[in-house]
């Protein structure tokens, strides 16, 4: 920056700042601002010219009067003057002038950016600062059109200063937020992207900001910053303090660069180039090592600073969710903050912590810190900190653990802040049903829920209960004795009232054989709380009572004279007066034939989602897009889409198994019984596995699927809405650039398929033989809407197909929203290719297209074959031809831990056979691909060389397509 010299000392407004600090009173400093106002107006409109100085100073006092909370009206044009002066002091004050002053309405933007063009043009350094500077403060749309094609030639040209770079990179970055339709990198990208390599820092963090959030828009034109950022960040955390002295925070090196790498990297799945992501990797560990160091410096600047690094590459590590050493590493360094003095450092803990348990990886190690967790949950002060310990405990529940944790947030829920006990009861609802292995368990914890916070209670969860008392014979009795005695109490909150009325109103003949519940003291026990609950209360209490006529005949004239009162017909309110009329003439004329047909036992209720979990979604917002999409998880074996990972309906009681199963869904009439045989209209494990499916008409005529052929496969296309959608011109959705699907897919069929910042898209699937199905959830990651969103399938020219049909799927899609979209999957034979999503909408104006592959593989059709070592060996040698045999010897890019290698091999679909081979190091699967035309035997046989890490892999099937293909899928997972 330029010397000031003596004469911009400015004494006048050091005066001016003087006298209205010294005013005694708000009217003095009125008084004072007036006479000065009226001073500088009087100067302006001077005969005189007033030199550069003189504006200046005027100018600056306007700046401090409008700062000080007074209306400006004038000075405008002079501080527009400003901007064309030489000096630096001048024209500094003119933009700042501007920057605070100016609206983008006004009449003065022409000739403000036309200054603005001529200092960008200047090629000096410093008024090219103060250029960029205004157009990001102001930051108008104005702005936007006039200089968004010219910040990014000067940020990318040889010959500009490293200062101005950075002023032009925030610059760019702050019209992107502004006007993102408006900056269009285009020729600039792979400019724009290798900055990441420039030797001044200040630029590279400057850049990395701008390229993180224009890959958020654009992820497949800045891919290839993933190399280049991976780079940067191994040489940073490799360098010593003493590297970088200008960018080293308290013994830390470049922590805001390391952050914004970090960041930049989570836009990305990980790398598929085995060097970068090995390199990678070694960035990540060397972070979590330095993390056990111990400390350079007491101040709290140096551990802030290493903690977060630290955090956002636990990010990162939860983000790619593939390296289960990193995870589980990252597990215990959480761990180890669970306890720590500082608040900060707990809450984002277990934030970081909650994520972490929906890792198959990782889920295990969280679950080791539950006493401490449990701990926080009753002994800490800070509120958002228990809530986070909270969310920890719902995460982490599985049915190991499911009695212990709801017991603790129940005994819990009895002291906890208002602000949070409705999400707890939510949550303590929902684990309850999910994880019930015992129906009176769930009952007794729902009551005890009722007790202890029945004001927090909502319609959702007694309506769940009496859902899943009225689906299951087992837990009826249990139900209506219980709520028998729970009503005993002389105090008891409505919505255990409503509960009671309804089972016993249905239930209560299964425990009227015990002369301390006969059918008179049920009746006299719901009526005795009668007059103290609420219109709707009652009303469902009437219903019980001729429910009650017609299981206790006994008790009809106790009824009907209740029903005759003056209370009941000429109560006030209009629907209880009609209950009882109608109630005590139906009892009256209606034979006991009829009375039993119309009050007969209310039908099981449909299974479906659970409106509890779907109350909690809407609750939670846009953090959590997706809690269901890796439910199965904790329960199952890493076993690549067989029967077990689908629930029995005897276990899951939210219905996830069938909840997006739509009503009626038969599948269409087959046309040479080419079309997808529907297996999963009910819930896929009701079926053992040599048990044929009919194929019926289609049973809803408004449920719409479309059949896509893709080479060895059939997809059909299922949604709720169905629109034919006009493809644009110009856009041949096949040429899309593709984002392949996480590999880890390969052993596994839930999870994150594709994720930037405006959208999530997850999956769960299930596969059975040679069929298929796949839940496909759209998540809308921020809080504005999706326009025209629209998601089809389709496939690539190799496989002769073409979009069938395009499905929109809603016209909007709400911030925080989820959509879904069901593909039934039909193998017909073997195949290479994957089916492709594409996915198109507007945001912010912006059309946004997003290709990625789809996880159906081969091997999701492999089924496991349990074999003793003769039969293996016997078969092994039948299939000893040349061609049927193919062998892949490769260099481990995992740790060759036994464990994982073994839960890799079963998520394949292969059975893993013990004792067949001589070698104890060896691994040996054996199963059978199942296509529609016919079935391919497979054995394979994995044999680790620790001290080399080298695998060699040995695949033979009856046929040598699927031998290779079997080979390469597996080969990527080791």
């Amino acid at each position: 920056m330029p010397a000031v010299s003596k004469g911009d000392g400015m004494r006048g407004l050091a005066v001016f700042i003087s006298d209205i600090r010294n005013c005694k009173s708000k009217e003095a400093e009125i008084k004072r601002i007036n006479k000065e106002l009226a001073n500088i107006r009087s100067k302006f409109k001077g005969d005189k010219a007033l030199d550069g100085y003189s504006k200046k100073k005027y100018v600056c006092k306007l700046l401090f009067i409008f700062l000080l909370g007074h209306d400006i009206d004038f000075g405008h044009m002079e501080a527009v003057n400003l901007l064309s002066s030489n000096k630096y002091t001048e024209k500094q004050i003119g933009y700042l002038f501007i920057s605070v002053l100016v609206n983008s309405n006004s009449d003065l933007i022409s000739l403000i950016n036309n200054a603005i063009k001529n200092d960008l043009s200047s090629r000096n350094p410093t008024f090219m600062n103060l250029a960029l500077h205004c157009i990001a403060n102001v930051g108008s749309r104005e702005m936007a059109e006039a200089f968004a094609a010219e910040v990014p030639r000067i940020l990318v040209a040889g010959d500009t200063m490293d200062s101005v770079k950075q002023s032009a990179a925030l610059c760019l970055l702050r019209l992107n937020r502004t006007s993102p339709d408006l900056v269009l990198m285009g020729e600039w990208t792979t400019r724009v992207v290798h900055l990441l390599n420039d030797q001044h820092l200040g630029v590279v963090t400057a850049a990395t900001s701008l390229i993180t959030t224009l890959a958020q828009k654009s992820p497949e034109d800045f891919k290839t910053s993933v190399s280049l950022a991976v780079a940067r960040l191994s040489r940073i955390v490799s360098s010593a303090s003493t590297d970088l002295q200008d960018y080293t925070y308290y013994f830390v090196a470049a922590p805001w660069l390391s952050v914004k790498l970090l960041r930049l990297l989570q836009c990305y799945p990980p790398p598929e180039d085995g060097a970068i992501r090995g390199r990678l990797t070694e960035c990540l560990e060397t972070i979590l090592n330095k993390a056990q160091e111990p400390p350079k410096s007491k101040k709290v600047q140096h551990s802030n600073a290493k903690n977060a690094v630290l955090f956002e590459a636990i990010s990162l590590i939860i983000h790619h969710d593939s390296e289960p050493t990193l995870l589980v590493r990252a597990c215990n360094q959480l761990g180890q903050f669970l306890q720590h003095r500082e608040t900060n450092l707990r809450y984002l803990a277990l934030e970081s912590m909650c994520t972490l348990a929906s890792s198959e990886f990782s889920h295990e190690a969280v679950k080791t810190h539950i006493e401490t967790v449990i701990n926080a949950l009753k002994s800490e002060r800070d509120v958002s900190v228990r809530q986070r310990a909270v969310d920890l405990l719902y995460a982490m529940c599985d049915r190991s653990n499911a009695k212990q944790i709801v017991a603790e947030m129940l005994s819990y829920l009895e002291t906890a802040d208002y602000s949070i006990r409705e999400e707890i009861v939510l949550k303590v609802a929902i684990l309850a049903e999910k994880y019930a292995v015992d129906y009176t368990w769930y009952v007794d914890t729902i009551l005890n829920l009722i007790r202890f916070a029945g004001d927090y209670v909502s319609d959702e969860v007694w309506y769940r209960v009496i859902q899943i008392v009225i689906n299951r014979d087992e837990v009826q009795g249990y139900a209506a004795k219980t709520v028998f005695e729970a009503l005993q109490a002389p105090a008891c909150h409505e919505n255990l009232v409503k509960v009671g009325g309804y089972i016993l109103g249905e239930f209560g003949n299964l425990i009227a054989g015990d002369s301390r519940s006969s059918p008179l003291i049920q009746f006299d026990l719901l009526h005795s709380k009668f007059h103290l609950c609420s219109v709707p209360t009652r009303a469902l209490l009437l219903s019980a009572y001729i429910k009650f006529i017609n299981l206790f005949p006994e008790v009809k004239g106790t009824i009907q004279e209740v029903l005759r009162s003056d209370s009941q017909l000429r109560n006030a309110d209009v629907e209880l007066q009609q209950r009882a009329v109608e109630y005590l003439r139906l009892s009256c004329i209606a034979s006991t034939d009829i009375l039993a047909t119309v009050l007969e036992e209310m039908p099981p209720f449909p299974e479906r989602e659970s409106s509890i979990l779907a109350k909690l979604k809407r609750k939670k917002g846009p953090g959590n897009l997706h809690p269901d999409l890796d439910e199965n998880r904790k329960e199952r074996s890493v076993n690549g889409g067989t029967v077990a990972t689908s629930p029995t309906p005897s276990t899951d009681l939210l219905g996830l198994g069938s909840t997006i199963a739509t009503q009626n869904s038969a599948p269409p009439a087959s046309k040479g019984a080419s079309l997808l045989v529907d297996v999963f209209s009910e819930n896929i494990s009701a079926f053992p596995v040599e048990t044929p499916v009919a194929v019926g008409p289609v049973a809803d005529e408004n449920f719409s699927r479309d059949i896509l052929y893709t080479g060895g496969l059939l997809v059909g296309i299922q949604s709720w809405e169905s629109i034919p959608y006009i493809k644009p011109k110009n856009t041949d959705m096949r040429y899309l650039p593709l984002a392949p699907f996480p590999s880890r897919f390969v052993c596994k069929n839930n999870g994150v398929l594709y994720e930037n910042q405006l959208l999530q898209i997850g999956l769960k699937s299930e596969f059975r033989q040679n069929l298929g199905r796949m839940y496909v959830f759209f998540g809308n990651k921020t809080s504005t809407q999706f326009m025209n969103f629209a998601a089809s399938v389709v496939c690539q020219d190799t496989l002769q197909a073409h979009i069938l049909y395009y499905k929109l799927l809603y016209p909007t899609v709400d911030g925080g929203a989820q959509l879904q979209q069901i593909l039934n999957i039909e193998c017909v034979s073997d195949f290479v290719d994957a089916p492709v999503l594409n996915i198109q909408f507007r945001y912010g104006g912006t059309l946004q297209n997003i290709a990625v592959k789809l996880p159906i593989t081969l091997n999701k059709f492999f089924q496991p074959t349990e074999m003793t070592s003769q039969d293996f060996f016997q078969r092994w040698k039948q299939l000893g031809a040349p061609q049927q045999e193919v062998q892949n010897i490769f260099k481990a890019k995992h740790s060759m831990d036994t464990e994982v290698t073994k839960a890799k091999i079963m998520g394949f679909g292969a059975a893993l056979l013990d004792g067949v081979d001589p070698n104890p190091s060896n691994f040996v699967g054996a199963g059978v691909i199942h296509t529609k035309t016919t079935q391919v035997g497979c054995l394979l046989r994995l044999e680790p060389n620790i001290q080399a890490q080298m695998y060699r892999l040995t695949l033979r099937t009856s046929r040598d397509t699927v031998s290779q293909r079997l080979c390469d899928l597996l080969s990527e997972q080791f």
